[in-house]
This record gives C-alpha cells, structure tokens and sequence, in this order.
C-alpha cells in the first residue's frame, strides 16, 4: 500500500482506488494534515492506491513539496522559475522527446494521456475529496473553479463525494457567490470566467444521471474563529484569487517559496501569522515596503498593509524583534522627533557612506547591516539627501 504522485506508478487494480484532487486553492496545512489523515485511514483499511492529481493533467513537474497552490497558469509557475534562475524538469512516462514538441501537439497529447490513463481511476475511485471556493449557506452547495476537469470527475464519478473548507468559505446566498465569482477569475487570471465553475447540491437523487451516492462537508476552523473581533478579521474575506501576488514587488522578488509557507505574498504575509503564531512567522509581515499596490488591486478590498503594520506591532510589543533592530529603531526614533538633528546626521551619514562605496558606488561589508551585506552588496547613496534635493529644486523654482 503506498500513495502514488502519478497515474503511471499505479497498481493496475480495477476497484477500491481512492482519487484525491489536489487544486484546494492554496491546499492549507490544517488540510493537508486532514487530507494526509484520511488518506492513510484509506489506505490503513484496505484501499490498494491513492491518486492525487494535483496538477491539472498526468504531467508531473518537479518543483518543492510544498510549492504555493493558489490559482496561478502552469505556463506562468515555469516562467517565474525561469526567471529565478532554477531548472524546471518536465518529467513524461512516455514520451522522452516532448521537449521539442510545439505547443499544440504537446496540449493534445497531455489531454490525451489524462483521458487515457485518469478516466479509469476516477471510475473505479470508492472516493473523491475536493476543496471548496465557496460554500452556499442557502442551498447547502459547494462550489469549486478551475480550468481543469479533475475537479469535476473527482466529484461526480466516485461513490462518496467529500469537501474540506475552512470557515470562511461560506457565503449567505447564491446572490453572494454570483458576485464574488464575477471578479475571482478575472484578478486570478484575467478571464471573464473560469472553464469550469461547479455547483455540488448533495447527494444523487433518483433520476440524477451521475453524482455521488453520498456527500460529506467537513469544515475547518483552523485558527478562523480566533481572527473574528481583531484587526486582522478582514482577512477573512480573501478569495484566494493572487492578485496581490501578481502585483507585490517582494513577491516578483523572491518567489513564492521564500514565504516558507503554502500563502506567499501579501496575503499570506498577514494570514500565515494569524494561524500560525507571530512567533514562528513574524518576519513575513515585514516583508512588504507598504507601496499598497496590493491593496489597490484586491477585489476584495482588503487593507493588507494596514493589518501587516498590525502584526510589527505586535512582534514589537511581545520582543520578538532582534535586539539590534529594537535599538536601531530607538536611536532612528531619537533623530526622527529633532528634524534638525535628524536632517544633519542623514546628510553625514549619506557621505560617509558614498566614500566607503568609492569608485564601484557599493559596499560589501557594513557594521549593523550583515544581514544584507553578507549575501549581497549594499548600493552606496550618491548626492545629495532628497530632503537637500528638494530643498535645491525649491530655491531654483523660486
């Protein structure tokens, strides 16, 4: 009994196959600790093989475990490794020189695999867990959004149908949904709507073509309940959509992975604290420089940089800063109220540091500030202080 990462490592066993779907818009970890329990349950009590299709076809990309699952383009993970640098390998069963297939001939061959190879497991599948988008308070519907057709096998073909949300995934009617799913794929991924948007009533009922014989909600709190009342209960309405990520200038910087977490970005900057703790993920929070880029962009409309402000604030007043950096931030709050004193320490401290820099304009090691020296150089100011620049421009203008 083992758990299978593709279709091809599957035992070719013809019942008793439990299919997972994997797409749970951003799979949490509290999911995943309840995915991974009753899987192991499934396989502990007799089911031979489990098929988790977290990708939307049987093409299996080598990148981290833990990799961000919100909704994001496959052609776009690839590009954003590219960019970073890190070799993407593209791993095929059956066919060793799809590398120098073109677009078209390498779509239709991985839609033709998915339906050659996947459609024999989703039918014999006992059972099918999805995530939820959102889940309709009013009519005891699920929702999911892709632009794949797992979801949809996993939930109509299978026996037992099973759906893992947290909390804030309900909405109070079908009217909510309509207007929330209106602006979802569009800050996603630029669509007018995704390929396939599903509704899950329950159970099949007599006449019913297909569906499950029975359907399951389990929903999660996780850590929710305790965000209501706080400064950080407007996260609570994130729809996972990524459009801060695609806008957040960290992000683009370093990548998703870096965030340690399956929420990058923004968003998870202020969400993965509130489950986790500021003590285990403080640092993410400052990771921002509170452009508000990504609080212009949310459909949303959920003040980000305000809540991460927040959570400094909170890592400041529990001591969870370095000592260095608690100092800095009172000798910097010293200067900050004496303006005088303050624009006459910048101004030396300015050209005390352009001559350290010399002729190459950067400094590859700094007192203070090893953190950024030790792996990068620090570029060295040059000129004038924009406050003496301003003042210049000023005087001139008169």
């Amino acid at each position: 009994m083992r758990v299978a990462h593709h279709p091809s490592e599957l035992p070719r066993t013809p019942r008793g196959c439990c299919v997972a779907w994997g797409m749970f818009d951003g799979v949490h970890l509290g999911h995943q600790q309840v995915i991974r329990s009753a899987l192991n349950d499934a396989l502990t009590h007799g089911a031979p093989s489990v098929v988790l299709t977290f990708d939307p076809h049987p093409l299996r990309v080598v990148w981290p475990e833990r990799a961000p699952r919100l909704l994001q383009p496959l052609a776009q993970r690839l590009r954003r490794f590219a960019e970073l640098g890190v070799g993407t390998t593209l791993v095929h069963p059956f066919t060793p020189d799809i590398a120098g297939w073109s677009g078209e001939r390498f779509i239709r061959h991985l839609v033709t695999e998915a339906r050659g190879v996947l459609r024999d497991r989703f039918l014999a599948a006992d059972v099918g867990i999805t995530g939820a988008n959102f889940l309709i308070a009013e009519t005891g519907a699920s929702v999911i959004v892709t632009n794949e057709g797992n979801g949809d096998l996993t939930q109509t073909l299978p026996k037992v149908h099973i759906v893992i949300a947290s909390l804030e995934k309900l909405v109070p009617t079908l009217e909510d949904a309509s207007q929330i799913l209106r602006v979802l794929a569009r800050s996603a991924t630029g669509q007018e709507m995704s390929v396939y948007t599903t509704f899950s009533t329950g159970p099949r009922r007599k006449g019913d073509p297909d569906g499950p014989e029975q359907y399951h909600v389990v929903l999660l709190d996780n850590g929710r309940t305790s965000m209501l009342g706080t400064e950080f209960q407007d996260m609570l309405r994130c729809i996972r959509c990524g459009a801060c990520m695609n806008h957040c200038p960290v992000y683009h910087a370093v990548g998703g992975h870096a965030y340690g977490s399956v929420y990058p970005g923004p968003m998870g900057a202020v969400l993965t604290p509130s489950l986790f703790g500021v003590d285990i993920s403080g640092h993410l929070p400052n990771a921002s420089t509170f452009c508000g880029r990504c609080e212009s962009v949310c459909p949303m409309h959920i003040p980000l940089p305000k809540m991460m402000r927040h959570w400094r604030e909170r890592e400041f007043e529990k001591h969870l800063n370095p000592t260095t950096a608690r100092y800095g931030l009172g000798v910097w709050a010293f200067f900050a109220k004496r303006p005088k004193l303050y624009r006459m320490a910048m101004s030396i401290g300015a050209r005390m540091l352009s001559v350290i820099g010399g002729n190459r304009g950067r400094i590859a090691s700094l007192p203070f500030a090893s953190g950024w020296t030790d792996i990068r150089d620090l570029p060295a100011p040059e000129g004038q202080t924009f406050a003496q620049q301003w003042a210049a421009r000023q005087k001139q203008g008169a």
